[in-house]
């Protein structure tokens, strides 16, 4: 899996409501262009409510 680049992410997460599950999370970045490897990416998140971006984005570093 490719490196993910926070800035990249949080594009496709703008305008994003918080806290957020990771379900809103990935439907969010699909409807603002993530592409096929963000929406992988965003799938193996923890199943939890995310309070922030940066909750996002910490949880993305764990996960690769």
């Amino acid at each position: 899996m490719a490196k993910a680049n926070p800035i990249e992410i949080q594009k496709h997460l703008k305008g994003m409501d918080y806290p957020a599950s990771k379900d809103e999370i990935i439907k969010h970045a699909e409807e603002h262009g993530a592409d096929g490897d963000l929406r992988s990416l965003l799938e193996n998140l923890p199943e939890d409510k995310y309070e922030t971006p940066t909750d996002v984005n910490k949880a993305i570093g764990q996960i690769q």
